[in-house]
């Protein structure tokens, strides 16, 4: 019995945590960032696609793609962005909740409308998805396709 302790503290004192990944990020799109070479997929968010359009209420179009990447550039600025890692996804990037200071920037992206939750892997964000839906904010305003749709029509 004590061999068996010994070696499960042993494989347990080997297993350790990825780090953190803290640094300046630049903004790749809406949900996705880098930091020293790391690309990184903000975890449960899904965001419009760069080139992807959504209607305004009056019938107008624009480019909320665009703007969910410009939204999340102006919001972190030159701060230093920590991102927790909880894998990675089948493109190699890692998934990640990434923080600014105390600021949840994946749930920020939700609940300003510059996302929505990305249920099929997460529903973290599903709360702040509806507050983003009931103040019509960002693409909740006027009417959009959701970036998966989206993608999957191209």
């Amino acid at each position: 019995m004590r061999r068996l302790t010994l070696i499960a503290c042993l494989i347990a004192s080997q297993v350790q945590a990825e780090p953190a990944l803290v640094g300046t990020a630049s903004v790749r799109d809406g949900d996705t960032i880098e930091i020293h070479g790391q690309r990184i997929r903000l975890q449960g968010v899904d965001a419009p696609e760069s080139g992807q359009a959504c209607t305004r209420p009056d019938g107008s179009s624009w480019r909320c793609g665009q703007a969910a990447a410009l939204a999340l550039a102006d919001k972190i600025g030159r701060s230093p962005v920590r991102c927790e890692s909880s894998g990675t996804d089948r493109y190699g990037r890692m998934l990640a909740t990434c923080w600014l200071g105390g600021l949840n920037l994946n749930r920020w992206l939700v609940s300003e409308g510059h996302a929505v939750a990305y249920r099929r892997f997460s529903t973290e964000y599903a709360g702040a998805e509806e507050e983003a839906r009931r103040a019509r904010r960002g693409i909740w305003a006027g009417t959009f396709t959701t970036p998966e749709q989206w993608r999957h029509r191209r």
